[in-house]
């Protein structure tokens, strides 16, 4: 085997060779993630079985005309139909299941949402590969049995990748491998009887195709939710784990754009145009809340440039959640998409706007403009905050005017604190986000804080002098933006590298059986030249030379001589 292997001290399995593992591939890891994994595949066995006694179930209901053979298909199409729901919604349950996805050190981080990998069922390639070499290229398959079985060793490691880069290599690897495959054994116009397998990652429903396209595009998506899941790995309290949380959530973003523009007609729910889309959008959101989280890492400093700088931060990050929610409620999507990711985004669309409210009423309350302070950068700054300035005033005029700040102020708080309380509301109609306690310390702490801030500038003069705070625009110093990784374009040697060049000895070539022809020269002139080499080609063939009565032919590859093979 030509792959890279690691001592796992265990008895050989799967994709093991000689108690070793494949880098990349750890199939007996015990993580939370490794378990999750396990019961999606066994919650997809349970769907497809319980999909087929429906679809059983209708095909009775619809042939018979007795009644009591129709009241008891009913009654068993309700049972099955119950538990299909039951599943499903265990199914949602376990993509819900976020916590187990964060580094176990974050301690104050509002988790990010990392997307479950897809399933799928074992091949075993000899058999079809075996028959189509013989048959098309006229070669022993035995003779490419190392090649074969690497083959599903790869294929059997991707399963099972570890959440790392090199993880994320050896998908990457068998996704070039497969598309020397399809050059090799899939043509156009002919089936082999390979059946690919993959489970909807929402909904567990199977889609089953003899196109390698299929597989293709399963291994990409599985390397794009593997990239989401190595972000939510990366320690966030840090400057470069939140870079290589970016970095990871723009890879993710980058994969799933290659996917969509590549494979346009997949016919699984979760790689479809639309749903594609919505999962671009969330991770670039996630992205964009690293960008914020690593801008406050070291700290918020109460001036009022670097206040105004944070509100714009923050807005842009709700405004990009917003965008997520508004693409996840859009039928179909929001029948396949779990509740707990929608409500996340909604919750997420609040908290950053409750800060982007709170930073800017903190810059308005707290800083006054002062003798030293430089005038006209506050005021484009603060010019650049609104649509509109309130009232329809000069923004320097706003500044300078201790009175209307603090009205401005107090409308910002009090937006501030609305936002703090749907955020919280919208988090206790979700079971699944009530579990997340970071998650509600996060939402408690920035609500008592507004409510502490508000309480110090609060007075009985409130009620008349009430006014509605503007909406904040959304401004960044750093965009998320998608960035599609080498991984997508890695150069791999070809396992069937001794049939010849991928140019000439393809599956869409019609070949004939080799012939064996002996030439003997005639005053050193075969009566043809050759072009080309590995392999060369006959041309300019003298039709009266032996050579032609012996059956050789223009446009003939020349295999080997004298027993050597000249393909390679």
């Amino acid at each position: 085997m030509t792959d890279t292997i690691l001592r796992n001290g265990c008895k050989a399995d799967g994709a093991v060779e000689n108690g070793y593992f494949k880098k990349g591939c750890n199939p007996l890891a015990q993580t939370g993630r490794s378990k999750l994994q396990s019961k999606r595949a066994a919650l997809n066995q349970h769907i497809i079985k319980q999909m087929r006694m429906r679809a059983g179930a209708e095909n009775l209901l619809k042939a018979s005309s007795n009644n009591k053979v129709r009241e008891s298909v009913l009654l068993e199409l309700s049972y099955v139909n119950a538990n299909l729901q039951l599943l499903m919604e265990q199914l949602e349950a376990l993509n819900s299941s976020v916590e187990v996805y964060q580094n176990t050190q974050e301690t104050f981080s509002i988790p990010l949402i990392p997307l479950g990998m897809k399933e799928t069922k074992e091949i075993d390639f000899s058999v079809p590969f075996k028959d189509f070499l013989l048959e098309h290229y006229s070669e022993d398959g035995n003779d490419f049995q190392d090649e074969i079985a690497d083959l599903m060793d790869q294929r059997q490691a991707c399963r099972t990748p570890s959440r790392s880069v090199e993880g994320v290599e050896l998908l990457a690897n068998y996704f070039s491998q497969l598309a020397l495959l399809e050059s090799r054994f899939f043509a156009p116009n002919r089936q082999i009887g390979i059946f690919f397998t993959w489970y909807d990652t929402f909904t567990g429903v199977p889609v089953c195709q003899q196109n390698i396209s299929l597989e293709r595009a399963s291994v990409l998506f599985n390397m794009a939710a593997l990239y989401s899941q190595i972000a939510t790995r990366c320690q966030r309290h840090t400057a470069t784990g939140l870079q290589d949380a970016i970095n990871a959530l723009q890879a993710s973003t980058g994969v799933l754009h290659h996917l969509k523009e590549t494979f346009t007609h997949t016919p699984s729910y979760d790689m479809s145009p639309a749903m594609l889309s919505m999962l671009m959008r969330m991770m670039l959101a996630q992205a964009q809340e690293c960008v914020f989280e690593r801008t406050a890492l070291a700290g918020i400093r109460n001036l009022f440039l670097s206040l105004l700088k944070m509100a714009q931060e923050a807005a842009k990050v709700s405004e990009m959640y917003e965008g997520v929610h508004q693409s996840m409620i859009q039928t179909p999507i929001k029948d396949n998409v779990p509740l707990f990711w929608s409500t996340m985004a909604q919750v997420k669309t609040s908290h950053y706007r409750s800060l982007a409210h709170y930073f800017t009423a903190t810059a308005l309350l707290d800083h006054q403009v002062g003798p030293g302070d430089d005038e006209d950068q506050q005021e484009k700054a603060f010019s650049q905050l609104y649509d509109s300035m309130p009232d329809g005033r000069a923004p320097l005029q706003l500044l300078r005017n201790k009175e209307d700040r603090q009205r401005i102020g107090k409308a910002h708080l009090r937006r501030a604190i609305l936002e703090h309380e749907e955020a919280m509301r919208m988090c206790a109609l979700c079971r699944e986000l009530q579990r997340l306690e970071v998650l509600r310390e996060v939402l408690q702490a920035t609500h008592k804080r507004s409510l502490a801030k508000f309480a110090l500038y609060e007075h009985e003069d409130d009620f008349t002098d009430y006014m509605e705070a503007p909406d904040i625009n959304a401004k960044t110093e750093q965009r998320a933006e998608m960035d599609v990784p080498a991984a997508t374009k890695v150069k791999v040697s070809d396992l069937f590298h001794r049939l010849g060049p991928l140019s000439v000895f393809s599956a869409k070539q019609r070949w004939t059986a080799p012939r064996t022809l002996r030439l003997r020269p005639e005053d050193r002139d075969l009566g043809f030249t050759l072009k080309g080499d590995a392999p060369p080609q006959i041309q300019s063939l003298d039709p009266l030379c032996p050579a032609a009565a012996a059956g050789l032919r223009e446009e003939d590859y020349l295999v080997g001589v004298g027993g050597v093979c000249v393909c390679v």
